[in-house]
């Protein structure tokens, strides 16, 4: 094959290539598909297979951004931004683990990591949570969708201020299915709102609302440190303390 022809072929490929890109907002549309897909396989018909779940559909957003023309920097794991990254992580880690100590031990702040969805775990199905659980069936797929994919995408396409709204909007809607029973099962929140189905929808609003505000803080975190693991350190710590603390605090009582 002579260079013109080679040069014909390879045009012919990158047109080829270019056809198969899909656009940003039906990539937006496709990851928020597949996330009310998840959120209810998660919350409602495989509750077991969370972590599972999570690493698939985690992989399959990405390729969703990558059919976009994103890159791993446009998902917030360029390599170049993983030693930030992880800088950002371990002091945002350090500082959850300070403050849950702190909370532990005063009494008036004690009670609000009680929780009975939580209360008859061993220490070994607590450890499963923080070390399985939390990091691959909650961090993973919610870090990659909201702070990876769909931040990338509206910000390459919209700019930041728009990626944050979208994520953090759609983040805290995320939310909705987890919180049903949000306040018949932490003891704190249900002299704040009974027991009636108007409580309980109030509690959900809340829990949306304050999810919402978190996605805002976790993309300020993605923007300033350049890199996903600086929100997926808070994320982790945030939840997967909570669950040592709790359980700590409650065989504390016990004794």
């Amino acid at each position: 094959m002579d260079p013109e022809d080679r040069a014909v072929v390879a045009s012919g490929s990158a047109r080829a290539g270019h056809r198969r890109r899909i656009g940003t907002g039906t990539a937006v549309g496709i990851t928020v598909a597949v996330l009310v897909v998840a959120n209810l396989a998660d919350n409602r018909w495989a509750p077991l297979f969370g972590p599972l779940t999570a690493t698939a559909v985690s992989g399959l957003l990405l390729g969703v951004l990558f059919r976009a023309g994103g890159t791993w920097a446009d998902a917030g794991l360029d390599p170049a931004t993983l030693g930030r990254g992880t800088r950002w992580a371990l002091a945002l880690i350090g500082l959850v683990g300070a403050v849950y100590l702190v909370g532990a031990l005063l009494p008036f702040t004690r009670d609000l990591f009680a929780d009975l969805r939580y209360s008859r775990l061993t220490g070994g199905e607590v450890a499963l949570r923080v070390l399985i659980t939390v990091p691959l069936g909650t961090v993973l797929l919610e870090e990659v969708a909201f702070r990876g994919v769909l931040y990338g995408l509206v910000r390459r396409a919209r700019g930041v201020v728009r990626a944050t709204a979208v994520s953090s909007v759609l983040f805290g809607l995320w939310h909705v299915l987890p919180s049903l029973h949000l306040a018949a099962v932490k003891p704190a929140l249900t002299p704040v709102f009974g027991h009636s189905t108007f409580g309980a929808a109030l509690a959900v609003v809340g829990a949306v609302l304050f999810t919402a505000a978190s996605g805002v803080l976790f993309c300020e975190l993605r923007r300033r440190s350049g890199s996903l693991l600086a929100p997926m350190g808070l994320h982790w710590a945030v939840n997967a303390l909570g669950y040592v603390v709790g359980f700590l605090a409650r065989t504390r009582r016990r004794h």
